[in-house]
Order: structure tokens, then C-alpha cells, then sequence
């Protein structure tokens, strides 16, 4: 399996990450999944890493899909490609309403389409063709193609997506699907979603791959490592609209589901924290001694993982990041 890695949005220090980067290029890591909230930019953050390392990947983990033109993402991912020497991922969502509304003040509206135009805008472009209406339902395209060859008319594209429809479509057009906090003893209900879409597409579903944002914390208190996950499980329960509730709902955990944004919600964060269910914890990320951690996560494969995309803890000095990155380096 191969593992990425992935700094959260939040407390964000840009010097650290280039440094962890750096550390994961030597250590043989897969690739750097950089986040975008409404803090860094994560294409100018891509480009400083891609100066800094020579070997590991550099995704975007995730691009919103309306904040950016569908012209503009695929322009940002050819420039990145080249300057890397063709190691970019274009990581894509849709987040969501109040986001997009309220930070970036563009309408939210039809996402699952604007997902779809938005990766055959880019394969189009990246390919050298000229764009046409046909590839979009919403946008009068005409004749611009792009005035620059790219380094890949391929560049991977992987699809971040809970709702069904979205999954489908990943098993439509793209080449990855990056779940988050889906318990993981349940990827199979997504991959059947993917399996059908490529089908219809006409493509082999064992080319797409399964890319799971995932806790690892190799701890020999399990209990301690536990307690560092679960402030951004409640965080994504309570804090991010209703997808992720929804999720552990729908996977047996609504009693405790409902709890954490009951309490959360009352801004009682660290009550909330405390609260999430350590089945629940287990279920969508790995805590535990570090033979155990390396053993899970084989066990993760078994339920068709491909790359784990490792997120780095928050708040933490330097020493506890390169501790972990050195203790689940791939062999």
C-alpha cells in the first residue's frame, strides 16, 4: 500500500509543512496532500514543495470546484505538473454551501454538475483539444484550447465525495475516490457505487483507486492516541454541515453521532471531543502501538485501499510529526 501524507487545514504552519515535506520525500512517502479551506492557498504551497523535494507526489487534498473555473483548475495543475516534473494530483470536491456562500460568495448550485464539467474540461484541455459545448451542461464553452503543451495529457484526478451520485460519477471519470471518515470496514458499499459507474463508462474498475483520509496515531497509550483523533472526528460531526453525521449514522453510530453535535453545537467543543465513541474512533482511523498501526492498516488493504493518505497531527512539535512519519515510513 502506498501511504500520503496530509497536514490538516487548520493551524497551519507553512514552514513546518515544507520541512515535514521534505522529511516524507527521503523517507520514501507517496505524496503530500495539501488542504484548502480559507487559510493557505494550496497550488503556491504545492509549488514551494515542489522545489524543495524531487520524488513524492504533490496533490491538492482538496480543490473546491467552484472557487476556480474548470479553465483555471486545469491550467493551475498543468503549471504545477510541469514545474514538478510530472508529479501532480488534482485532488477535487465540491465542500459545501455555507463555504462556498458565505467565504467565497459564489452560488451553490447543481455541484455534482459542476464536478462532472469541471474534470472533462480539464482532460479536454490537458489533451489539446479545443473546448466545445458539449462538455459542459452550464457553461457556453467556444474554441480556447490551452496555449502551452502540458507535461501529461493524463494528469490523475481523484474525487473526494460521501453522496452516492458523486461516487458514481468517480467511477465515471476519474482516477481515484478519497473518501473521509467513512468507516472503513464499509468501502465496499462505495467501491460497488464506483464498479457500476466505470461499467457504464466502459472502464475497469480495478483502475480506480481508493484513497481514504485516515488517522494514524502510533501510540503505545492507546487511549492517548485516541484523544487526538477525536477532536476533529467531533469537529467534522458537529462543525461541517451534515455529511458526516449523516455517515455515521447511516454505519450504526447515530446515538452517539447525535450526541457529539448536541453538544457541540452548544459550544461545549471539548465536551463534544470527549464524547465520540471509541468504536467510532476505530472505525475510521488507527491508534495504537506501532506494530498494531502497521497491521491495521494492512487489514485496511484488505477492504481495497490502495493509498492511505495519512493525516499529520495538529498543535504538535516537529519531533512527534517526524516520530510518526519515521515509524509508518513504507518499508
Amino acid at each position: 500500500m502506498r501511504i500520503g501524507i496530509v497536514p490538516f487545514w487548520k493551524n497551519y504552519d507553512r514552514k513546518t509543512v515544507l520541512r515535514t515535506a521534505q522529511l516524507a520525500d527521503d523517507l520514501g512517502y507517496d505524496s503530500i496532500w495539501i488542504p484548502e479551506a480559507w487559510a493557505y492557498e494550496q497550488f503556491q504551497l504545492l509549488t514551494e514543495i515542489a522545489g524543495a523535494t524531487s520524488k513524492i507526489g504533490l496533490a491538492t487534498g482538496i480543490a473546491n470546484v467552484f472557487s476556480r473555473s474548470p479553465g483555471l483548475l486545469a491550467m493551475s495543475a498543468a503549471t504545477l505538473d510541469e514545474i514538478s516534473e510530472g508529479r501532480a494530483i488534482l485532488g477535487l470536491g465540491t465542500s459545501g454551501k455555507v463555504v462556498i456562500e458565505n467565504f467565497h460568495g459564489i452560488p451553490y448550485r447543481k455541484p455534482l454538475t459542476r464536478l462532472r464539467d469541471t474534470i472533462r474540461i480539464a482532460r479536454a484541455l490537458w489533451a489539446g483539444e479545443r473546448l466545445s459545448p458539449e462538455l459542459s451542461n452550464e457553461m457556453e464553452l467556444r474554441h480556447f484550447k490551452l496555449e502551452m503543451t502540458p507535461r501529461r495529457a493524463n494528469i490523475p484526478v481523484y474525487v473526494a465525495s460521501l453522496q452516492e451520485k458523486a461516487i458514481h460519477e468517480v467511477g465515471t471519470l476519474a482516477d481515484g475516490w478519497v473518501p473521509t471518515f467513512w468507516p472503513y470496514q464499509h468501502f465496499g458499499d462505495g467501491l460497488q457505487q464506483i464498479a457500476a459507474g466505470a461499467r457504464e463508462a466502459g472502464r475497469d474498475p480495478a483502475e480506480i483507486e481508493l484513497a481514504p483520509f485516515v488517522g494514524i496515531v502510533p501510540f503505545d497509550d492507546v487511549a492517548a492516541a485516541r484523544s487526538l483523533v477525536k477532536p476533529l472526528i467531533s469537529f467534522y460531526i458537529g462543525g461541517m454541515g451534515t455529511y458526516y453525521h449523516a455517515l455515521f449514522c447511516r454505519y450504526g453510530y447515530q446515538e452517539n453521532a447525535d450526541h457529539v453535535r448536541d453538544l457541540y453545537n452548544r459550544g461545549l467543543r471539548k465536551e463534544a471531543a470527549a464524547a465520540v465513541a471509541d468504536d467510532l474512533v476505530d472505525s475510521v482511523a488507527i491508534c495504537g502501538p506501532v506494530d498494531f498501526c502497521r497491521e491495521r492498516l494492512a487489514e485496511w488493504g484488505t477492504h481495497g485501499v490502495g493509498r492511505a493518505l495519512m493525516n499529520l497531527p495538529t498543535g504538535m512539535p516537529f519531533e512527534i510529526t517526524e516520530q510518526l512519519l519515521r515509524d509508518m515510513a513504507p518499508a
